[in-house]
């Protein structure tokens, strides 16, 4: 049975050419029978779909990936999965690099690819924490969503809610927001 695995961090990736439904594409084009899809990230060893994946992996099975990271962003955890598969007679077939085998060079090239994929994760980590830190230091910098309802926007439907004007019901569909960030909202200005 050849398997694909296609795995993103995070929906968003879709603008970058890493989403599910291109991977998925090009698994489907080299072969691959049942496709195991998910959203989580690739620092964690253990997740939904990749665990249901070894569970179902036999001897002369394939694993198709589209590319390294998308196994693991961890060296070490790479390692794991690759060998667990490689021990259980299983091959793995990389699109963008081709077969990982046994052998003392198959192993070396795997290190070396997933220090790669571990490093490019390391210093996305650390330009993103640079950047935030870069946006702190400005004037008016607010860490999250930016809100959908101006404080001025929120202070008068709070008043016309108070006065009985409005219920919390309509205040809410009227300024497009959830009861929960009405009542967030609201303690702020009581």
């Amino acid at each position: 049975m050849i398997y694909g695995y296609a795995r993103v961090s995070t929906k968003g990736q879709d603008r970058y050419g890493n989403g599910l439904e291109v991977q998925e594409t090009m698994l489907r084009e080299n072969g691959a029978e049942v496709i195991f899809c998910e959203s989580f990230t690739g620092t964690k060893k253990h997740r939904p779909e990749l665990d249901k994946l070894m569970g179902q992996l036999q001897e002369g099975d394939t694993v198709v990936v589209c590319k390294l990271d998308r196994i693991a962003r961890s060296a070490r955890d790479g390692i794991e999965i690759i060998d667990e598969m490689l021990a259980r007679g299983v091959s793995i077939n990389v699109l963008n690099m081709g077969k990982f085998d046994n052998t003392p060079t198959g192993r070396l090239i795997r290190t070396i690819f997933l220090a790669f994929a571990e490093f490019e994760r390391d210093m996305i980590v650390q330009r993103t924490t640079e950047g935030r830190e870069v946006a702190r230091q400005k004037d008016g910098y607010r860490e999250g969503r930016p809100t959908k309802v101006s404080d001025e926007q929120f202070q008068k439907f709070f008043a016309r809610q108070k006065e009985g004007e409005l219920s919390i019901e309509e205040c809410c569909e009227q300024l497009g927001i959830s009861r929960a960030t009405w009542y967030n909202r609201a303690k702020a200005v009581a």
